[in-house]
């Protein structure tokens, strides 16, 4: 058996040598870092004609930017390669594919994308992909759709739920999302400023009773096997070809938290655009972002109730209407979680490239500040916004 260590480079040019499943092993020969998170050390693995041929990842026993302090669960490193390979199953074309984990080292081993983006990066440089929004839509229908009870019989769902419990890692998205940016907490990080907005969160009975429902959702609705994590730093995109990685948030939970995240990254880009671009850039970028929510919303509900109608194998759920009335349910969960994510990235502790390139403080601040409110409407408004053609309509109204 193996024992855990944490890899250097050359660690993990011997593993690839290994495990990476190329022709000739041997020339595989130098690796770099490339992690930017604080959860995994990442690594490109490069032959010796200079080309990334496979990339390893290994979990670390704690959270990078704060240290031993914070420890986490290596287990995680099976559950991410688990997700992945299950989400793999039913969407390759949009997952990255993982040809070998290792549960006690805590290491994987997965396809290079070096011909893709980090998606994040392009949004923040006004970079348009007009396909992504419908392939994220189709990887969120696949992937849901066939983890969930229309499509798993109860046996195996029970069994699933019980593989995939993830509890140090929901512990970290429940702090994050629905408490701390919700009370005076350490890890919080905002302008100054912006103090009078953020206290208010406090103390608005209203939004912590809606929160209270939504983290309360999150801990019971085992609807599918989540992603748990999905934004636009763990998307990679290239002209024609979508491919989401980072899955150890995996877990069984209400469908529309993945749907919410997805697109709540996207309105986080929408606010910033303003301080990171010239006026019609920024105007032309709002308007694509507005388009790419469109599209993942529209693409996951024409997609998943397809699939109900074609693969529903439970006899209740399969009755006429049925999956119509579970969406509506989706999209309301959808809102809310899109407003959590919001204001966890901009009240709480992990913000993200689209803010921090902004240069003119000023500016940054009143994109945060649109932020904000935006999450805080839509969390409150979530009973009230019918489909995504009235979400954009109220989005477009707030300006």
């Amino acid at each position: 058996m193996s024992q855990y260590r944490t890899f250097n480079a050359a660690d993990a040019v011997e593993y690839a040598q290994q495990f990476g499943g190329v022709d000739d092993p041997s020339a595989l020969v130098s690796a770099e870092e490339i992690g930017d998170g604080n959860l995994n050390l990442v690594f490109k693995i490069f032959d010796n004609q200079g080309r990334s041929r496979v990339v390893v990842k290994q979990a670390l026993p704690y959270v990078r930017c704060v240290g031993e302090s914070w420890p986490l669960t290596l287990d995680r490193a099976r559950l991410e390669a688990q997700t992945l390979i299950e989400h793999y199953k039913h969407c390759p074309q949009h997952t990255v594919n993982v040809t070998h984990y290792d549960a006690e080292l805590a290491v994987m081993v997965m396809e290079d994308l070096s011909s893709h983006r980090i998606w994040r990066s392009e949004l923040v440089k006004g970079a348009y992909y007009p396909q992504a929004g419908r392939q994220v839509g189709e990887y969120l229908a696949q992937t849901l759709f066939h983890t969930s009870d229309f499509f798993l019989h109860p046996h195996k769902k029970k069994a699933e739920v019980a593989r995939f419990i993830n509890p140090e890692m929901c512990e970290i998205t429940e702090d994050l999302f629905f408490n701390d940016p919700f009370i005076d907490h350490e890890r919080n990080k905002y302008p100054a400023a912006l103090e009078s907005l953020v206290v208010s969160l406090r103390s608005d009975d209203a939004l912590k009773i809606a929160v209270a429902g939504l983290k309360h959702r999150f801990f019971a609705d085992a609807e599918a096997l989540l992603h748990g994590d999905v934004h636009s730093g763990s998307i990679f995109v290239a002209d024609g070809s979508l491919k989401v990685i980072d899955a150890e948030f995996g877990y069984f939970g209400p469908i529309g938290f993945d749907v919410g995240s997805a697109i709540g990254n996207l309105l986080i880009n929408y606010c910033c655009l303003p301080g990171l671009l010239a006026p019609r850039e920024a105007a032309e970028g709002r308007e694509r972002r507005l388009s790419d929510v469109q599209d993942i919303c529209n693409q996951f509900a024409s997609r998943f109730l397809e699939l109900a109608k074609e693969k529903t194998r439970d006899v209740a759920l399969a009755y006429p209407g049925y999956a119509e009335s579970f969406l509506r349910k989706v999209w309301r969960d959808t809102l809310g979680y899109c407003g959590t994510e919001l204001i966890r990235r901009t009240v709480g502790m992990s913000h993200v490239a689209d803010f921090k390139q902004i240069e003119d403080e000023t500016m940054r601040t009143e994109c945060i500040r649109s932020c904000i409110t935006l999450g805080r409407t839509l969390i409150l408004a979530a009973d009230h916004v019918a489909d995504v053609d009235a979400l954009i309509a109220r989005i477009r109204q707030a300006g």
